[in-house]
């Protein structure tokens, strides 16, 4: 179970943008036409992400504002993870009720509820903010309904309607977010770019979800180049979000339902952060030298292609045509990023006229997308 997410609305949504096959791309154009995208982050992609960086959220405030508090695995993990992380403050806003409210995970267990929770408004948007936690019901743990009670009886703790409609760029989501340290959410995948300019703007300590091809975009693309952002941990694998009964899935290896639940397979989603980890300070392990021929070079660049991030050789210098999964392991002591060799944006990085889609080419063959990098600190061929 998980975070509900819609196209377009600020429920904890997670969005894919471009997916590898002409029916997934259909299918998501379709559901976004609709406003039926309602997808759901499992918990544990939130653990595996969040357990690597404990110490950095040591005192401070934490926002997650896309997030139905009655829905939302990250508030969830944060609720019950507060005295552990010692956090200061944990504030989450939603942008309206979430239409299966109280019929998933919430404040009140695990458990399906069978009426609405008469206490909770229906058709505001909502704010919590939690400054302490404690084992309101004596059983010896915390858990949420030890939250729930606390609420009900307001005791320390704030929930609230929001007056607007919660949306992140509202005066007072905005308030909010000044007085946040970290932000910790799934914005919305058609607001994606604005969500991380208006971080960008007030300065903020962030890590969100979003769709790989996000880093091909200038702006973002940007801060990644000028070491203002970078990728967090758990960037490999297939990730499963759960979707509606009626959600309809084409490919079948996109697909699995488990006890009953459909589960749908997004494509490559990544964490973007601020944050700062060991793994953006750890050199790539280079084992290939280069030649000519296992490196040929492109028709229209002074550059040499590369494939597989893993094949960079270890003693070249000169400028590099990477795939963009190259960030994932980018340390900016060991590379310098110079720019895309093609965005699918007009005056954007690098684009080839006479070739379809503005990419370089090696012996008249047209490759995929490249980032161009140089090694730094290297001894001249």
């Amino acid at each position: 179970m998980g975070v509900i997410m819609r196209l377009g609305f600020f429920e904890d949504k997670l969005k894919i943008k471009r997916m590898s096959s002409k029916s997934l791309n259909k299918n998501l154009r379709n559901a976004s036409k609709a406003k039926k995208d309602e997808f759901y982050t499992q918990l544990t992609d939130i653990e595996k992400e969040l357990r690597h960086y404990k110490e950095q959220f040591n005192n401070k405030i934490v926002y997650c504002n896309c997030d139905d508090p009655f829905e939302s695995n990250f508030f969830k993990y944060f609720a019950s993870n507060f005295n552990a992380l010692k956090l200061k403050q944990l504030i989450t806003t939603s942008y309206k009720p979430s239409p299966i409210a109280n019929t998933q995970i919430g404040l009140f267990g695990e458990e399906k509820q069978p009426e609405p929770v008469k206490w909770r408004p229906k058709v505001t948007a909502n704010k919590f903010v939690i400054n302490e936690v404690h084992d309101i019901d004596g059983d010896g743990a915390f858990d949420l309904r030890d939250i729930s009670e606390q609420l009900r009886a307001n005791k320390n703790n704030e929930w609230s309607p929001l007056s607007s409609d919660g949306d992140f760029r509202s005066i007072e989501c905005i308030e909010l977010l000044k007085q946040a340290d970290i932000v910790v959410t799934n914005p919305p995948f058609s607001l994606f770019r604005e969500y991380l300019a208006q971080l960008m703007e007030y300065k903020k300590k962030f890590l969100i979800l979003g769709d790989q091809n996000n880093i091909t975009k200038k702006d973002i693309f940007k801060y990644i180049k000028e070491n203002g952002l970078w990728l967090g941990y758990d960037n490999g694998g297939t990730k499963w979000f759960q979707v509606p009964d009626d959600y309809d899935i084409a490919t079948e290896s996109r697909k699995k339902v488990v006890n009953g639940v459909k589960y749908f397979s997004m494509g490559r989603i990544l964490w973007f952060t601020n944050l700062d980890t060991t793994k953006r300070h750890e050199n790539m392990v280079l084992y290939k030298k280069y030649t000519p021929e296992e490196f040929p070079r492109y028709d229209n660049y002074n550059a040499i292609n590369i494939d597989k991030v893993s094949e960079i050789p270890m003693n070249y210098n000169g400028f590099m045509g990477v795939p963009i999964t190259f960030v994932d392991k980018y340390n900016p002591e060991q590379f310098e990023l110079l720019g895309i060799m093609n965005t699918g944006e007009e005056n954007v990085g690098i684009r080839y006229k006479g070739t379809p889609h503005g990419r370089p080419l090696v012996n008249s063959v047209e490759k995929y997308l490249r980032i161009l990098i140089k090694a730094k600190n290297k001894n001249e061929n």
